[in-house]
């Protein structure tokens, strides 16, 4: 049996204030080398379950592990394995690509040498070489994406948590992030990932989890999900089937 990366177990979130829980009785096992997608409408409790797991806000109750760590008593390892890469950009707009970088990277600890390679490949693959002495507000929103996932990878962490990571960017920015993420895959990275976009989803992603109201209605690789449901041919149609029509977008 592979080995597990993450163990969930039963758990809940329910913000002040609110009737429902935002996550409700999530229980779930991610193997150490999956690119796990966790899919869902707005409101679905997609962002609360990665914000709960990267240690940014606390659970109501349940619990979780992270390689055999847990938050409670293993706080400060944890933060040394884990990475995130929220949906908002977490750069500093009047600081140059590479400027960021450096700081991001010394948060982690990286000594100073290895630091600069690191930062030099990582801009060189995602095509940004040229820009590296450029104030992240002058970068186009595929620059400031690619630069975003930089600073949160550039430490190799062990688990790393993405929350639309493609979101608002052009094809060629799209391809160059995702073949980014699965080389991390391939050297040991193990990702979380939630998108809205479900045909990217269903060829990233190793295994899939489908969360509507808090609750996880489906997991297994996206074929298995396919074959559940009939006169399913895609992602979309598992998804549509799970959650319904009804418009989400809606205040």
């Amino acid at each position: 049996m592979a080995e597990n990366s993450i163990e969930i177990k039963n758990l809940y979130k329910k913000y002040k204030n609110s009737d429902e829980f935002s996550v409700n009785d999530i229980s779930l096992n991610i193997d150490k080398n999956e690119i796990y997608g966790i899919l869902g409408p707005n409101g679905a409790g997609k962002t609360t379950l990665i914000s709960m797991l990267s240690g940014l806000i606390k659970p109501t109750s349940g619990q979780f592990k992270i390689n055999g760590l847990s938050p409670q008593k293993d706080s400060f390892k944890l933060k040394q394995i884990i990475g995130i890469v929220p949906q908002e950009y977490a750069l500093y707009p009047t600081l140059t690509a590479k400027e960021n970088l450096m700081f991001f990277g010394s948060l982690y600890g990286l000594k100073h040498k290895n630091l600069h390679k690191s930062i030099d490949e990582s801009l060189e693959i995602m095509g940004l070489s040229k820009f590296a002495d450029k104030k992240v507000d002058q970068f186009s929103g595929g620059m400031k994406r690619r630069c975003n996932l930089i600073a949160g990878t550039l430490h190799q962490p062990k688990v790393l948590f993405l929350d639309e990571p493609t979101v608002g960017v052009d094809v060629q920015s799209k391809k160059v992030i995702i073949d980014y993420l699965k080389e991390l895959n391939n050297s040991g990275t193990c990702i979380i990932y939630t998108s809205h976009h479900l045909s990217e989803a269903e060829e990233f992603c190793t295994k899939i989890a489908i969360i509507d109201k808090g609750k996880i209605h489906a997991a297994g690789t996206p074929e298995e999900l396919i074959a559940q449901i009939a006169h399913a041919e895609n992602l979309e149609d598992v998804f549509i089937s799970l959650t319904g029509k009804e418009l989400r977008d809606v205040v």
